[in-house]
């Protein structure tokens, strides 16, 4: 079974919650049913579980009166065999999005408070299903995502002693041992054309097989297609479908602002613009936006008219560019800016899943660009991808700046220091 991070954080709100459930929200296909149902299973002595998508009926429960009692008496009803043990008892509400109500319901339930409450659901569903009443302040929302780097790297059997031993050389700015440099690379090419989809990670350690992968890989992509047909309005179908598939087109470009005309000859914002805000909305997609000043704080600067665009997933990026450019990654001979482009989402990717907000720099009539600024102490990190070793004279002249204390350049050699920047191999990027 692959080990998950939220894990801990459920357990942490089973605690300590105050009336409030939970809401589990993320894309399709991330393991979010099958994390929920095993805490039911081994933490709770009575384990209750409803989706209301494979059995529809179950709507009716949450028709009429919400109140937690009424609630519960149309459990009964509609499942006799249910036992409810009060403070050790776990309904889980699966896919919500198909009964708005019983979203309303959980502040009644919250309230209550006799048992755990956690719902789940895809965000293309939560945000576009219409609900009487969002139950605000009776409601903690954790948003997940596919396996990050780290949670790869249990994945192939890499113990926490083995990444904290890799954290130390981190912490202390020295050169890793070649070897274990070397396999970590590795591991992390390995990660960029697999990514973090669980039904991926499990096929490539049944089979070992990076065709299985692929396969696998277009499934989903295929899935995340027809979700799109299911949910977007019908204006916004085939505008969000062409902006999706145009991803890896705008990645691939020596300049990877994201350009309406690369998805259709002519097309402007105003066209597109909201396409790309419910792809966001769905969890498909990432925005990085520009901002006008590298200065703290980032957010006071940022430009919504600019940005780059990521996918959610590093390794279903590398799978719509073919089964081909897998064995070029793997065996590091990919050339040109699509290299640059899969790096950056990489990168991209494992910040995405630290909870950090992505923002890039490029001054106007410039070429200078720095791929990700992060906002520090009272000041700006600059973070400069390099997928081979060259020069990053952005980067140094960013750093001529007296209020920027420290600047990254991820690259695919080992560490090193001069001066106000710090050389990291681009794994460490899951310790900034």
């Amino acid at each position: 079974m692959l080990r998950r991070k939220i894990v801990q954080t459920i357990l942490d709100w089973k605690t300590n919650k105050k009336n409030e459930c939970i809401l589990v929200k993320g894309a399709r296909q991330i393991g979010k049913t099958f994390i929920i149902d095993k805490i039911g299973r081994e933490h709770y002595q009575k384990y209750f579980y409803i989706n209301f998508l494979e059995n529809p009926e179950t709507k009716a429960i949450f028709e009429g009166s919400l109140e937690a009692s009424e609630i519960y008496k149309k459990i009964s009803l509609n499942f006799p065999n249910i036992e409810f043990v009060s403070g050790n008892t776990l309904i889980f509400l699966d896919e919500i999005q198909e009964c708005p109500n019983a979203r309303t319901a959980l502040k009644f339930l919250a309230l209550d408070n006799k048992y755990d409450v956690i719902a789940s659901g895809s965000l293309l569903g939560i945000n576009y299903k219409d609900i009487p009443s969002i139950p605000v302040g009776y409601e903690t929302q954790i948003e997940m995502h596919s396996l990050d780097f780290e949670e790869f790297l249990w994945a192939m059997s890499i113990n926490e002693q083995v990444i904290t031993y890799v954290k130390e050389y981190f912490d202390r700015i020295e050169k890793i041992p070649e070897s274990m440099h070397t396999q970590m690379m590795q591991y992390l090419r390995e990660y960029a054309v697999i990514g973090g989809m669980p039904a991926v990670i499990n096929r490539y350690l049944e089979t070992n097989n990076f065709s299985e992968v692929q396969k696998e890989q277009d499934k989903i992509l295929d899935s995340f297609l027809d979700d799109i047909s299911k949910y977007a309005s019908m204006t916004e179908k085939p505008k969000a479908r062409n902006c999706f598939l145009s991803v890896p087109k705008q990645l691939a470009k020596e300049y990877k602002k994201f350009q309406f005309s690369v998805v259709e000859k002519g097309a402007t914002s105003r066209k597109y613009s909201n396409s790309l805000e419910w792809l966001r909305d769905a969890n498909l997609i990432r925005f990085c936006f520009n901002v006008l000043t590298p200065a703290f704080p980032l957010a006071a600067y940022e430009r919504d008219d600019h940005y780059k665009i990521y996918l959610n997933d590093i390794g279903l990026l590398v799978a719509m560019y073919g089964f081909e450019i897998k064995k070029e990654i793997i065996e590091n001979t990919l050339k040109g800016p699509v290299k640059g482009g899969i790096y950056e989402n990489l990168i991209a990717d494992i910040f995405t899943k630290k909870g950090r907000r992505l923002n890039y720099y490029k001054a106007d009539n410039s070429m200078q660009e720095i791929d990700f600024l992060m906002n520090g102490e009272g000041t700006v990190i600059p973070v400069e991808i390099k997928s081979g070793n060259s020069t990053s004279i952005s980067l140094n002249n960013l750093l001529s700046n007296p209020d920027i204390k420290t600047g990254y350049k991820l690259i695919s050699g080992n560490i090193g220091q001069s001066e106000k920047k710090i050389t990291m191999p681009l794994y460490m990027a899951m310790f900034l």
